[in-house]
């Protein structure tokens, strides 16, 4: 993390591949488009205190800092960190340790979020084969059902054909 916001401090590369210069800014607008968020999502991380541009009386004007501060929010945004998650990480780079702090503290919210989703993928495991036991017992009684009506074949065919119903009126929307 301490390698991509010190990276785009300084000359990097832009997403389309182009080499930005160290004095290039950006405005909320291009910043919008290159993430694909809108611009009330940028001033919302500003309001948060995750970023903080250049102002110009009303015109935000952001640099490679500001940029690389955005794609790391992003990043933690996807990968589900909270926002308070995500400026605690940011607020450590600043210090004189060679990031060190900021990368622990990093790795440490990392690690919880993995534990995290883990967890939630054995619930949801659990959830998917509960409801194929559930389904298979159903599609087993039914079958029983349909057995024991004799009509075997013929009720199978009907229950799994629609009842005719009449034409429904419009419905107001």
């Amino acid at each position: 993390m301490e390698q991509q916001l010190h990276a785009a401090s300084g000359a990097t590369l832009r997403h389309d591949g182009g080499e930005m210069v160290s004095g290039t800014t950006f405005s909320i607008t291009e910043l919008a488009e290159e993430f694909g968020l809108t611009t009330r999502a940028i001033r919302f991380y500003e309001d948060k205190g995750l970023l903080k541009p250049e102002r110009r009386g009303q015109t935000r004007i952001y640099h490679p800092r500001d940029r690389a501060r955005l794609t790391l929010i992003v990043r933690g945004k996807n990968v589900g960190l909270a926002l308070s998650e995500i400026k605690e990480i940011l607020g450590l780079y600043d210090l004189q340790d060679g990031c060190e702090t900021q990368n622990r503290v990093a790795v440490d919210k990392f690690r919880k979020r993995i534990s995290q989703l883990n967890e939630q993928r054995r619930e949801i495991d659990l959830q998917i084969r509960t409801l194929e036991e559930s389904c298979a017992r159903l599609e087993a009684q039914i079958a029983e059902q349909v057995k024991a009506s004799g009509n075997g074949a013929a009720a199978a065919k009907s229950a799994a054909r629609p009842a005719k119903t009449k034409k429904p009126e419009k419905a107001i929307v």
